[in-house]
């Protein structure tokens, strides 16, 4: 059945005509279950339906199935207001005589009830199914905090949100994406802390967003942030509750993603992306130390490569006189210029982060670490690179794991390459070069 049929069709009020019509749009699914039996003694039929794995059995056998079929009311009024009204235990129940109303609750994994010469349905909020336990987040790490993380089910990660913020200010506001998925999103706020033109204008570019599929609120951020091309990230993602509370307590909106347990929050700067929420738990010269370290970090990531590679390449004398000593003899067996031996190094440990990543976690810590210092100490004994190289990457790539948010350190680890090629070029004028472009750069977003 078309599209443009489904949105004009209402309901019959034979059960077996709406079943069947039911069971063609949706092309007769396996999962597709449909209950059919009587109103207690009453001779009048119901037939109950819902798509398996989405929906409470539990909820909807005891609450929906055996009251109905245990009924021994004695209906004096309309049957089917007294169904809607009396009979059936739930909070979220509605009725609908549109069939597209029908077939969307279905696949949101509500429970549909059709009675027998009635052209109405009655539509019960039973969606639930398995879903994977409340775990402490696995992009970030958890010292001292709430070990509760968000996961795929929206309804549970806007309920770990109100444990966070009780405040009857909190708005959820919910909207669909996807032509073919119908996702649900919901955009999340402080009334009287955000400000109003900011949640119009994220709910404008929410609105404008074309996509069939979104497995991740990542298709999200790449599609609503102001430069898609920039290496920095314009909205921040997490997958901690008590994150998305404090920030929306200071004035920022949240975006939740069915189906993705990484929420994102937006606007922010550079300073958000270097924070972690566990810094208002430390004393507060603990947490500026911290803070402080990890801006050293981000500027390690970038330039430490090509700081080595400026210095080795147009200014030696700037390097004290014992150590230049030591590079001089450490190079005297490399054949190739100091901006190849850096980008062969780089490159390596580049594939053994990428590898590390992709493997099971313990095989991958195990890669990574042995990995790492195999190829290192062998690429040193073969005379391809220098061992003061092997340290300046080794140290640049451990300042990237400080760096508390994933996106970040994966920009910096590109920025890292064009420093390195600058350096090359125009030795400290190039990285001062490129300092000067990034922060303006920064600066426009």
């Amino acid at each position: 059945m078309e599209n443009s049929s489904i949105e004009q069709n209402n309901l019959e009020k034979s059960i077996e005509n709406n079943v069947e019509i039911i069971k063609a749009i949706l092309g007769n699914p396996a999962d597709l279950i449909i209950r059919k039996s009587s109103i207690g003694f009453i001779e009048n039929k119901f037939a109950m339906i819902y798509i398996k794995g989405l929906v409470n059995e539990d909820q909807v056998n005891n609450n929906i199935l055996r009251i109905l079929e245990l009924n021994k009311k004695e209906i004096k009024t309309d049957l089917f207001d007294t169904v809607y009204e009396e009979m059936i235990a739930l909070t979220e129940i509605k009725k609908s005589q549109k069939l597209k109303q029908v077939i969307k609750t279905l696949l949101e994994g509500d429970t549909v009830v059709l009675l027998n010469e009635y052209d109405q349905a009655i539509l019960l909020g039973t969606s639930g199914g398995e879903f994977r336990a409340i775990e402490e987040p696995q992009a970030e790490s958890v010292i001292r905090g709430s070990r509760s993380g968000f996961v795929e089910s929206l309804k549970l990660n806007l309920a770990l949100l109100r444990r966070e913020i009780k405040d009857p200010n909190l708005r959820n506001n919910t909207m669909e994406i996807g032509k073919h998925s119908n996702q649900k999103i919901a955009i999340c706020h402080i009334e009287g802390r955000a400000k109003p033109e900011i949640v119009d204008e994220v709910v404008r570019r929410l609105r404008t967003i074309e996509i069939d599929f979104a497995p991740d609120s990542g298709f999200i951020e790449q599609w609503i942030e102001d430069s898609n091309l920039s290496p920095f990230p314009q909205i921040l993602d997490t997958e901690r509750p008590d994150r998305v509370a404090y920030n929306l307590t200071k004035g920022k909106i949240g975006v939740i993603v069915e189906g993705s347990p990484f929420a994102l929050l937006m606007p922010i700067t550079i300073g958000d992306s270097l924070k972690s929420i566990e810094d208002y738990n430390q004393r507060w010269l603990i947490s500026t130390l911290l803070r402080f370290l990890r801006f050293i970090s981000f500027y390690m990531t970038l330039f430490l490569p090509a700081l080595y590679v400026a210095l080795v390449s147009y200014h030696p004398e700037l390097i004290p006189t014992q150590l230049l000593f030591t590079i001089a003899a450490s190079r005297e067996g490399v054949p190739f210029p100091s901006l190849i031996e850096a980008l062969i190094i780089a490159l390596f440990y580049e594939i053994l982060q990428e590898a590390g990543t992709r493997l099971p976690r313990k095989i991958g810590q195990t890669i990574g670490i042995v990995g790492g210092i195999v190829i290192g100490e062998i690429a040193v004994q073969a005379g391809i690179v220098t061992p003061l190289m092997v340290i300046a990457i080794s140290l640049t790539a451990i300042s990237a794991f400080t760096l508390p948010n994933y996106s970040l350190s994966i920009g910096l680890r590109v920025i890292r390459f064009g420093a390195i090629f600058a350096a090359t070029i125009l030795g400290l004028y190039g990285i001062i070069l490129v300092f000067i472009m990034i922060h303006i750069h920064l600066a426009n977003l």
